[in-house]
């Protein structure tokens, strides 16, 4: 029976040592190598000093800002060490009221705007951490933000069709903004 523990532990310390620390070793060596901007983060710098992530929402609620997809995630928004959805279905009187507050809010917000609200405006996504809008949800948001920042709103519009990136390989996926980018952008030329 001695035997027969110790053989199991030697399997136990093997495994641990390759699966726990090898592989992953490994895997994030040649993801340093062959991604290196994504493999450290995909920061976003400005003036040296990083001030987000291309991957990762930031939460965003100044009218001078386009705001981002809400976020399920605890105990605050767009915190990437606890990504989550909400896990609230679409019978649940839960999400039907959460999804009210943020169309009031975003009417509130541009009373002038009588346009149907994206729904990716006023749902978080799976993640509760993406960082892109739909073009849709960025043209939603252009005579607020431009109103906001004093600018005529065909200067902001071209900012999100600068920003807009398109389907992968021309195929996969769909037209997306980057919030982000787009907010650091406008505030670049302030």
């Amino acid at each position: 029976m001695l035997k027969q523990f110790q053989q199991s532990f030697l399997i136990l310390v093997v495994f641990t040592l390759l699966t726990g620390v090898m592989y992953p070793l490994a895997i994030t060596g040649i993801a340093r190598v062959v991604f290196p901007w994504q493999a450290q983060g995909s920061l976003i710098y400005r003036d040296g000093k990083p001030v987000g992530s291309a991957l990762v929402g930031q939460k965003f609620s100044d009218p001078r800002y386009f705001w981002g997809r809400p976020s399920a995630t605890s105990p605050v928004p767009c915190n990437a060490a606890a990504s989550s959805g909400s896990n609230l279905g679409p019978t649940n009187p839960g999400l039907a009221k959460a999804v009210e507050e943020r169309i009031a809010a975003l009417r509130t917000a541009d009373p002038e705007n009588c346009t149907p609200i994206p729904v990716d405006l006023v749902t978080s996504s799976a993640s509760g951490l993406d960082p892109h809008i739909t073009p849709a949800a960025a043209e939603y948001q252009v005579s607020r933000v431009a109103k906001a920042r004093r600018l005529d709103t065909e200067t902001v519009r071209q900012r999100v069709v600068r920003h807009t990136e398109g389907r992968w390989l021309g195929l996969l996926g769909e037209p997306r903004v980057n919030v982000v980018e787009l907010n650091l952008d406008l505030d670049r030329s302030r």
